[in-house]
């Protein structure tokens, strides 16, 4: 009984340090900015995927309007990822996957949505896949 309250604790407190480490939107894009451009696209597309979470989250509570701004943010983030990783010629592939995953997780969002909520999103989806393709392009296209 000892050992399992002993663990229970620390387990408790791993979880509260992991809890108060986490970083904001806000201070990973600051982080971002500051970052050399071979650095940029990770940080990126984890801002990306955390409002790619919040506008899923969003949307299921009817916050259409600040559904919308994340999904804007989606692409925002995901634009700056691709443009970093093709001025720096690094992690090329990784924002290509991680974009296209997002492609895909916000057309299947968009199945979820009413009707007149699903163009916007739409949008985001088509321009994902702009960003994905043209990667694609950069890392196979000719001349390489």
């Amino acid at each position: 009984m000892w050992r399992f309250s002993t663990i229970a604790v620390l387990l408790a407190a791993s979880l509260a340090a992991f809890a108060s480490k986490e970083v904001t939107v806000q201070e990973l894009a600051a982080r971002a900015e500051a970052a050399s451009p071979g650095d940029r696209p990770p940080l990126y597309i984890e801002i990306a995927e955390r409002q790619l979470k919040s506008a899923d989250d969003l949307y299921t509570a009817g916050k259409v309007d600040e559904a919308r701004a994340a999904v804007q943010d989606v692409v925002g983030y995901s634009s700056k990822a691709h443009d970093a990783a093709i001025q720096s010629n690094k992690k090329l592939k990784n924002t290509e996957l991680a974009v296209r995953r997002m492609s895909r997780r916000l057309r299947d969002l968009k199945h979820t949505l009413n009707y007149e909520d699903q163009a916007p999103v739409q949008t985001a989806v088509d321009r994902l896949q702009t960003l994905a393709d043209d990667l694609l392009s950069h890392m196979f296209g000719k001349g390489k």
